[in-house]
């Protein structure tokens, strides 16, 4: 299960709009999200259109400060109440942005390669294309000296259902040397807008 984190302040002309772009853009990722809005002391009617919201939706779950404290407190109350893996904000504001821009069509895309000490790796891309992500996610990969697997080369080491993460079916151990080299790549992958999750079956 996905959990994503929206800070919120005074945003009720726009709240009911992002709410439906949001779950556009999860929908290509989960099935079932926690959707866990933080009102960091609205003055304005955003956390009753919350309330509004969530009487519909299950999904959502609505936490709120009396008063203003900061977008940082907001996402640390948010990550401690949230039950699955968190999509980072930056993600999540970078694709709704994409829609908000032109009713942008994102696709779900999944890389295999190989990485250091011979371990698997699923990259998780969501774009709207496909050709940029796949020529950003091999330059990636060839500036670390490795490059793209054909599909199912990889992922038999993990178990995977629709809208759930990769787990690793079976493990590799890494030097210390390797693992810093895969730190370093999964690093660079993760920072790039195309990339929304990298897994991996090192140990």
């Amino acid at each position: 299960m996905l959990s994503v984190v929206v800070p919120v302040l005074n945003e009720e002309e726009v709240i009911g709009e992002f709410f439906k772009e949001l779950l556009k853009f999860l929908s290509k990722i989960d099935k079932n999200p926690e959707i866990i809005f933080v009102d960091d002391g609205s003055t304005d009617n955003t956390l009753g259109l919350l309330k509004k919201l969530a009487e519909k939706n299950d999904t959502i779950k609505i936490f709120s400060f009396r008063k203003h404290r900061g977008k940082a407190e907001a996402l640390t109350l948010g990550f401690e109440k949230a039950k699955g893996e968190n999509v980072p904000n930056d993600n999540i504001e970078r694709a709704i942005k994409k829609f908000a821009e032109g009713g942008v069509e994102m696709e779900l895309v999944v890389y295999e390669a190989y990485g250091p000490g011979g371990c698997a790796i699923i990259i998780e891309a969501l774009t709207d294309n496909k050709n940029r992500a796949n020529q950003e996610i091999k330059t990636i990969l060839a500036k670390h000296g490795f490059a793209m697997a054909g599909v199912g080369s990889a992922s038999w080491a993990f178990s995977h259902n629709q809208g759930e993460d990769f787990i690793p079916t079976s493990t590799i151990p890494l030097s210390d040397k390797d693992g810093e080299k895969l730190g370093n790549l999964v690093d660079e992958l993760e920072e790039s807008d195309e990339v929304q999750d990298v897994y991996t079956n090192a140990e």
